[in-house]
């Protein structure tokens, strides 16, 4: 079967619940502001996360959770990171073992995760007295609040679930997320929670995710900032009744091929809620030497802040698009590129060979000011293609992040 999508989002797959409440961490009581995912039976679990040498503290108690790439429920908060506090390691084990007591499962079994103001004492004691409430709101509904609970600066909720087929059985993988601004390849500020009923191993899963990262939440880039605290994390229940995924088999890649939907999909609604944006920007590169070259290419040009800027002002500047492949340090001849732009209202070339040619500056603006933009980069030289997803560059993106602390 195709991939379908359905409703749902993290809570679609066998066996998971979630909710979300706010506890007190944000002073804002109309919005939420902690999260928990709670699967009714252990399973098959594993995560990637930031390459900031900076970490927070959740991301070291989920790394010592999962040692056995096993977990049961997942509880996060935002409003505050957890991160450079002396007693954050503290607080994140508090908050698994809060969750634990509540949910009668070993603490071990919980992973965490925080988002926020980094370098600020997480208050405990909200999340104290908020956690059997929590624990009592889990419902099949309640995915939709949990991915308000772990919102920052986002605008919209990120949520999506989609169903496969794995070795003839109706597989379902579903998913929150957020992320806003921080965000950069290698991970950024980025929350990501996915669930599966399919019955995957831990090692298999771990391979899974670590591929679907790369090709999804890695190419992914809002301001060049690649934060302290993100976590993509994927817990994997069985209850298809698929036979266990234990090797890169058929049934790995139908698997694999509906995670890296659900991953790219949640990437875009991450690049296109960027602080501030107002497009979503996507390139497409195709021709290239090797797989390096064009993701290379892909993320230099979706990271020039020269060219988003560009973007937010319908300005069809090619030039910003060469320049960034230019400086990508990948093996481009630069005299066979071609470059055009794309939306709902057409598509225009703008490059051939690597020089100018004429276009209609009109017909150019009027694609540009769309709100989702393709720029399609063909290097042809070679068969590989890969794509980024960012924003352009706005005013408010400044203004969001002049005064964000305080």
């Amino acid at each position: 079967m195709p991939i379908k999508q359905i409703p749902g989002g993290v809570t679609a797959a066998q066996g998971f619940t979630a909710s979300g409440v706010h506890c007190g961490i944000r002073k804002n009581k109309s919005k939420r502001d902690l999260a928990l995912i709670y699967a009714d039976t252990l399973c098959s679990a594993a995560a990637v996360y930031t390459q900031n040498l900076v970490k927070g503290a959740c991301i070291l108690v989920t790394q010592q959770h999962l040692k056995n790439g096993k977990a049961q429920a997942v509880i996060a908060n935002s409003g505050n990171a957890n991160t450079c506090n002396a007693d954050g390691v503290e607080k994140a084990e508090r908050m698994c073992l809060l969750a634990a007591k509540e949910l009668g499962i070993p603490q071990e079994d919980v992973l965490v995760a925080s988002t926020g103001v980094i370098g600020q004492v997480l208050p405990i004691e909200p999340i104290e007295n908020s956690v059997a409430a929590l624990t009592s709101a889990l419902s099949k509904e309640g995915g939709t609040d949990a991915a308000e609970a772990i919102m920052t600066t986002d605008t919209v909720k990120k949520e999506i679930a989609v169903q496969i087929e794995v070795g003839g059985k109706t597989v379902t993988i579903g998913g929150i997320a957020k992320g806003s601004g921080m965000i950069h390849p290698n991970m950024a500020t980025m929350l990501g929670f996915l669930t599966t009923d399919a019955a995957v191993s831990p090692e298999m899963l771990q391979c899974a995710v670590k591929e679907a990262a790369d090709v999804s939440f890695n190419m992914v880039s809002v301001d060049g900032d690649t934060s302290t605290n993100d976590t993509l994390a994927v817990l994997a229940s069985g209850k298809a009744g698929n036979q266990e995924i234990t090797e890169k088999s058929e049934d790995y890649q139908a698997f694999l091929e509906g995670l890296v939907f659900v991953c790219r999909e949640i990437s875009k609604l991450l690049a296109g809620d960027g602080e501030g944006a107002t497009k979503l920007l996507i390139c497409k590169v195709s021709g290239a030497k090797t797989l390096a070259d064009a993701k290379g290419v892909a993320k230099s040009v979706i990271c020039s802040s020269l060219l988003k800027a560009a973007m937010f002002g319908a300005d069809a500047n090619w030039g910003r698009v060469l320049c960034a492949i230019g400086y990508s340090g990948c093996d481009v001849d630069i005299s066979k590129v071609d470059v055009a732009f794309r939306s709902a209202k057409g598509a225009v070339t703008v490059c051939v060979d690597g020089a100018g040619i004429e276009f209609s500056e009109e017909k150019a603006k009027e694609i540009l000011l769309e709100k989702e933009i393709d720029i399609l980069v063909d290097l042809k030289d070679g068969s590989f293609d890969a794509e980024a997803y960012g924003c352009d560059l706005t005013y408010d993106y400044v203004k969001i992040n002049g005064d964000y602390r305080t």
